[in-house]
């Protein structure tokens, strides 16, 4: 099968970091889907890992979380797929990944296609959905608000792919306020477009532009970007037993200033069930079904925003590319080999 494939921790300007390798296709065993890929996303975590490769490696490396595709063979264990299946899901950090032509994935962690959706747009959602469902539903339990409690929540960082679908979870399924953050009018445009009811420029002080709005202190704060620049704010803007997340990768993260306010701190991996292969693996499929749902139903859309063509070495370049400069909306996706 053709794969795309690296070796070394390159910078992104370097050429021809990715390059064609030929590898032999893979069987289907235990809980295992043998899916022929037909579209990817690309994430941020992809970057990171590349990023973080030994020096030393030389063995070639696939990449790649998302992905949507068919079915064409399956393990033994295998019991709520058959072959012909229209599947999408986001894989886990320790397997080869989706960058392709087929990929082993364990059926636990991979969800029914949404009908309504193409290939490509419905490999913007898995990785995305995944985490922003966890953080809010089972870190941030943002469903158990108690009488008296502000409805608000400060989603900060916003218009990337996992804020962007964050916002349109918490509108279809919560009453809660959405203050939302973002640095560019591109950026603001699309949060506007997807629901979010307020919007902070996070290029500036947040307090006082929360102040200027006259809202209630969040009881949630979900920080997916630039939590070291924002960490003193956060602890300002929570409500007291309020609830905050992150889902990035501060240098120094300090929790006493939330003592006073008795505030929780809650990280969220969407690789925890995965890798550790957790009892409640299974939750991951469940999510992503009720998120093809929600998008059949029309109450969410595809935060695909780029479409860079075919899965080929230059495309995923120039993905990791435009990733790396922190200026990307929405989700970039590929399509077909």
């Amino acid at each position: 099968m053709q794969t795309i494939a690296y070796q070394k921790p390159y910078p992104i300007d370097e050429t021809n970091i990715f390059k064609m390798v030929e590898q032999a296709t893979p069987i289907a065993t235990g809980h295992d889907l043998l899916v022929a890929v037909n579209a990817i996303s690309i994430n941020p975590i992809d970057i990171k890992a590349r990023q973080r490769t030994a020096e030393s490696n030389t063995a070639w490396k696939i990449l790649g979380r998302d992905a949507v595709g068919q079915v064409v063979a399956i393990g033994e264990k295998v019991t709520n797929f058959k072959i012909g299946d229209q599947v999408f899901y986001a894989g886990t950090l320790n397997r080869d990944g989706s960058y392709a032509e087929f990929q082993l994935v364990d059926e636990r962690i991979v969800g029914h296609k949404p009908q309504s959706l193409t290939d490509a747009e419905a490999a913007a959602l898995p990785l995305t959905s995944i985490t922003a469902f966890e953080m809010l539903f089972e870190r941030l339990k943002v469903q158990d608000l108690v009488a008296g409690q502000s409805r608000n929540i400060l989603v900060i960082g916003a218009a990337g792919g996992v804020g962007s679908i964050a916002v349109q979870l918490l509108k279809a399924l919560t009453d809660l306020t959405v203050i939302a953050t973002a640095s560019r009018p591109t950026s603001t445009q699309w949060l506007q477009q997807i629901g979010a009811d307020q919007i902070l420029d996070h290029s500036q002080p947040l307090v006082p532009q929360m102040q200027q709005l006259g809202l209630d202190l969040p009881s949630y704060i979900f920080s997916i970007t630039g939590t070291d620049q924002h960490l003193a704010e956060i602890a300002q803007l929570i409500a007291p037993q309020g609830r905050v997340g992150l889902i990035d990768d501060p240098e120094h993260f300090s929790i006493m200033p939330f003592k006073a306010k008795s505030v929780s701190i809650h990280w969220e991996s969407m690789f925890t069930r995965s890798v550790f292969q957790t009892a409640d693996m299974h939750e991951q499929a469940v999510i992503l079904n009720k998120v093809a749902t929600l998008v059949d139903e029309g109450k969410i859309k595809t935060t695909m925003n780029k479409h860079l063509g075919r899965i080929n070495a230059e495309n995923i370049q120039q993905a990791h590319s435009l990733i790396e400069t922190g200026q990307s909306i929405g989700k970039m996706v590929l399509e077909g080999f």
